[in-house]
């Protein structure tokens, strides 16, 4: 006779199947808009890096023959574009660096006071209160690995509070001490595990639904499915686009400059 729980166990084994399955797609199509987001910024970077400079050029040599303030601006404007902009750590240097701002300048600016600095020898009572818990949950005290383990990591915790003097935490410590350990739980039951492991699996699940979603929506999610079976060839698709509108621009600018090789004027290439 079967087990009460054995139908339980096929449904959590078929989804966790599944679940893989949704992992194995979700993290192909990941794989693919990393590598065409790469691969889309090394191939066509430089010319999109080009078609801003020309832009540049095209509106500053518009503005230097009209003199207009808002061909001037649109000139700034379409410069500014170009010029790389510094490094976090150039434009706030003592203050933040890539990971945000250091806690001194945090304070400042939300008008809170800046840490001192700690002592070096801990209050009398920080002493007083450090001795008695490394006295009482000492791991050598400990009847077996289990009790080791609580009793070492507590003190890992006094330690801590100790190095920075707090005396509060450390008395929030000894009342915890006094405490004693919380009582054990009750075990969960084959079938609570079981159902727990399902309700789980659909969580990832969800968590992957939205991981997807979020793939497909953003900009090169949405450019992969434009050419789902070819991806390779839109990138080269694209490129062709972007080479013709930099010959555009390219005469727009001889145009302008009153150089050879437009329209306007003897056939003929135009620089880079």
């Amino acid at each position: 006779m079967p087990r009460p729980e054995e139908r339980l166990e096929r449904a959590v084994r078929a989804a966790e199947q599944a679940l893989i399955e949704y992992e194995i797609a979700v993290d192909t199509f990941r794989i693919e808009v990393e590598n065409f987001s790469r691969l889309h910024h090394q191939k066509l970077g430089p010319m999109y890096a080009r078609l801003d400079e020309l832009d540049a050029r095209i509106a500053e040599a518009t503005a230097a023959r009209t003199g207009d303030p808002e061909d001037i601006r649109k000139a700034d404007e379409a410069r500014a574009r170009v010029m790389p902009m510094p490094a976090v750590e150039e434009l706030f240097h003592g203050w933040m660096d890539g990971d945000g701002l250091f806690p001194e300048a945090a304070a400042m600016l939300t008008d809170q006071p800046v840490r001192p600095p700690q002592r070096v020898r801990p209050s009398e009572e920080a002493r007083k209160l450090y001795r008695e818990l490394a006295r009482k949950a000492h791991p050598d005290l400990a009847q077996d690995e289990d009790e080791r383990k609580r009793r070492e990591e507590f003190i890992t915790r006094v330690n801590a509070a100790y190095s920075r003097g707090d005396a509060p935490l450390l008395r929030e410590l000894a009342e915890e001490w006094a405490a004693g350990p919380a009582p054990a739980e009750r075990g969960p039951s084959p079938s609570e595990e079981l159902y727990a492991r399902l309700e789980w699996l659909a969580q990832r699940k969800e968590l992957l639904t939205l991981v997807a979603r979020e793939l497909e929506e953003g900009a090169i999610g949405s450019m992969l499915r434009i050419a789902p079976d070819d991806p390779d060839r839109l990138l080269d698709e694209i490129a062709e686009q972007l080479l013709a509108q930099v010959a555009e621009r390219e005469a727009e600018l001889a145009a302008l400059l009153g150089e050879p090789g437009t329209s306007e004027g003897p056939s003929g290439s135009v620089g880079a």
